[in-house]
């Protein structure tokens, strides 16, 4: 729901329907969300497609009527199938009405506060946590940047640029950047924050930048540490790494050259490649062709290779402050029990939700 903020606030009155169980396999895990505005239209998914229509007639409805409902979508129904949903699996739908509550909870969540959100129908009350998304430095302001900087926000990120050149680091050649910084790369990463979801990608080949930043970014435990260059360049970079005393364990978490083999040339298809093997990296992926596999298409949540540090992080992160969800009365503390959600394992990183006690 996070990720539809800025046109549900745009609207004056909105619907969103919120998948708060998967059970099987299915298109989208817990948390996707699609919302249907005042006229009809309509942004996000909760299915990827299978049981869209359904879901809008019935956020129409709830629209209409202010009353929250909670349906499910499987192929134990009868009607799954005329629904659409026939990758063999089942979810649940909520779908609510907005709020004065939740609209303050969106913008405090464009803002980049960490909060829990709290929804109640028939009968059961469910908590969504959002978290402040990971972030993406790219070091080096040049124009594979600027495609790694487009990617990297479509996929969630929130993306510095940073380049110690002033006439090249400009806000105007990275639109998609949330913030072009003027500094040189190492003294910009010893001074700001990261934790392990951040990735790190150099694109600067200049051994003046890139040994000072590495070195500072293998010291850290970061999600991913990605460096641009040929396979003679990352020889040349290695060997000037350990001259700089980075330690052979920390020199094994380099991924240079950056990317998967897509073989690509152009910057957006560099940005593709690196975009690729910052996906595999994260979920677990292998980078293979799904067609090449015989392992489900959609692996659980809690086999991804990265996903169990990237839980471990939010013990350093500030509390989520509780907001209360729908308007009907629902306390704003966080519930007093919230298990893993149903649906076991598909809990994606910034949307958790969770079946907890009604009544505070």
């Amino acid at each position: 729901m996070r990720d539809l903020a800025p046109t549900l606030l745009s609207w004056d009155r909105f619907a969103v329907a919120s998948v708060v169980a998967v059970r099987g396999s299915a298109p989208r895990p817990a948390g996707a969300a699609m919302a249907v505005g005042p006229s009809g239209e309509v942004i996000g998914s909760v299915s990827g497609g299978c049981v869209e229509a359904e879901v809008y007639d019935l956020a129409r409805t709830v629209l209409e009527t202010s009353r929250p409902a909670l349906a499910t979508f499987g192929c134990s129904d009868d009607t799954a199938f005329s629904a659409g949903l026939t990758c063999g699996g089942s979810l649940d739908v909520l779908v609510q009405r907005d709020s004065p509550p939740l609209r303050a909870a969106l913008r405090a969540a464009l803002d980049g506060h960490p909060l829990s959100v709290r929804f109640a129908a028939e009968g059961r009350v469910f908590t969504e946590s959002w978290l402040p998304p990971p972030r993406l430095l790219v070091f080096g302001a040049i124009d594979h940047a600027a495609a790694v900087a487009e990617i990297g926000r479509f996929l969630g990120y929130r993306v510095t640029v940073c380049d110690a050149r002033p006439i090249f680091a400009t806000p105007a050649r990275f639109p998609a950047a949330h913030e072009v910084v003027v500094d040189w790369p190492h003294r910009y990463l010893a001074s700001t924050h990261t934790d392990e979801s951040t990735a790190v990608v150099v694109l600067t080949h200049d051994p003046k930048f890139d040994i000072p930043v590495l070195t500072e970014a293998l010291s850290r435990p970061l999600a991913f540490v990605g460096a641009l260059g040929s396979r003679r360049t990352h020889a040349e970079r290695l060997s000037r790494l350990r001259a700089a005393g980075v330690p052979p364990a920390e020199l094994t978490r380099l991924r240079s050259p950056v990317g998967l083999d897509l073989g690509g040339r152009s910057p957006s298809e560099t940005a593709v490649s690196i975009a690729a093997e910052l996906v595999a990296t994260r979920c677990g992926g292998t980078g293979l062709p799904l067609f090449s596999l015989s392992t489900p298409v959609h692996r659980p949540l809690e086999s991804h290779g990265t996903d169990l540090p990237q839980r471990r992080r939010h013990e350093g992160r500030p509390a989520a402050r509780p907001v209360a969800g729908h308007a009907d009365g629902v306390p704003g503390a966080q519930c007093g029990e919230v298990p893993v959600l149903l649906g076991a394992g598909q809990v994606p990183r910034d949307a958790r939700v969770g079946l907890g006690r009604g009544g505070g």
